[in-house]
């Protein structure tokens, strides 16, 4: 074989080399489902500190109140509205007194263009008992790390909104004492998250 072709080969054996490096690096550092932080004896949940259109709000200041808290970002097209409207629905399906020992946090992972008192209105439109508050960056990854989230932020070159942001989307039902209770899909029905709710109530 000659020169040139040795050569291309190298190059291609070195490239290929490189690329499964990658691959397994990017599986190792995944973040994992929750089920399997669960199984593997992972706690997730905990206590934090925000910033709301009312000054700094952390999950102990909801202590006696069960607490739906969801993490994304208010110019989400689609799984934050849905996800919102489910809780606003099962908040409305629920009696007064009931509804009156519930709260909803809706914490953004978009400060740059999530301002507290944005984020009030926003999450005012869907229920009355719904906060919205974000905080800096590493606060934000703090939080998403405790819970087993995730997010990225994706660059759109062609569209005005400059980027959007990749997250996953679940409902996190914490009880009276601030602890992780369940964890619903942002397609559960209202009926399903009013279930898990009057558990802990």
């Amino acid at each position: 074989m000659s020169g040139p072709k040795l050569s291309t080969l190298r190059n291609l054996l070195v490239l290929t080399a490189f690329m499964l490096i990658g691959i397994a690096v990017a599986f190792y550092f995944r973040p994992l489902p929750i089920d399997s932080r669960l199984a593997q004896g992972d706690k997730l949940g905990g206590d934090f500190t925000l910033q709301s259109a009312e000054g700094a709000l952390s999950l102990k200041d909801y202590r006696g109140k069960a607490v739906v808290m969801y993490i994304g970002y208010a110019s989400c097209p689609d799984v934050c509205p849905t996800a919102l409207a489910v809780l606003s629905q099962a908040l409305r399906e629920m009696e007064e007194d009931e509804v009156a020992s519930i709260r909803g946090l809706f914490m953004s992972v978009d400060p740059e263009r999530d301002t507290p008192e944005k984020l009030a209105k926003y999450a005012a439109f869907f229920h009355p008992n719904i906060d919205g508050a974000t905080a800096d960056r590493s606060t934000i990854d703090k939080v998403v790390r405790q819970y087993g989230a995730f997010y990225r932020i994706v660059e759109m070159k062609d569209s005005a909104m400059g980027y959007a942001v990749d997250h996953s989307s679940r409902l996190y039902v914490i009880n009276k004492e601030g602890e992780l209770s369940s964890i619903l899909h942002h397609n559960s029905s209202a009926e399903e998250l009013v279930a898990e709710l009057r558990k802990i109530i």
